[in-house]
This record gives structure tokens, C-alpha cells and sequence, in this order.
């Protein structure tokens, strides 16, 4: 199974409904918050080139957000990915 990293925030609805689809797949995530952290923010920004949260890295693919997640689920993409 692939690593997966999200950049999120607490009180982001974004980041709740991407990880919740994350979690209902059975995928292990690890959840790095931006939250009062602008130089985690910051980073993320130079990795990512966005500055919205969630922001999702499937191995070394940047998958984007959570509407991209859910696009790759839709286009059945997203399983093969996570298998990488």
C-alpha cells in the first residue's frame, strides 16, 4: 500500500469528507495539520503550490484536494493508486 500524507485542518469540511473516504477504504494516512503552524502551511504551499487544505500525496503523486480525491474515486482511479 502506498503512503499517504494530508494536510489538513481541524475545521476544514474539505478535509473531514477527504478523510473520511480515506478511512472508509481502510487506508493508514498520516494527517499533518497546518493549524497555528505557518511555516508547516508555508511548506506545504512550496510542495503542493496551493495554499488550501486539504492537500493529498498518494506516494510521490500529488493528488491535490479533496474534490480531486474524490474525482480519482469516481474515474476508479483511486484504488489502483493506493496499491502503488
Amino acid at each position: 500500500m502506498a503512503d499517504v500524507i494530508v494536510y489538513s485542518s481541524d475545521w476544514c469540511p474539505y478535509c473531514m469528507r477527504a478523510k473520511q473516504l480515506l478511512q472508509n477504504k481502510g487506508v493508514a494516512f498520516e494527517e499533518i495539520k497546518v493549524d497555528g503552524q505557518p511555516q508547516v502551511r508555508a511548506d506545504m504551499t512550496k510542495k503542493a503550490g496551493r495554499t488550501s487544505v486539504p492537500q493529498i500525496w498518494i506516494g510521490a503523486l500529488h493528488v491535490g484536494g479533496c474534490d480531486d480525491l474524490f474525482a480519482l474515486e469516481r474515474a476508479g482511479k483511486l484504488d489502483a493508486l493506493l496499491q502503488a
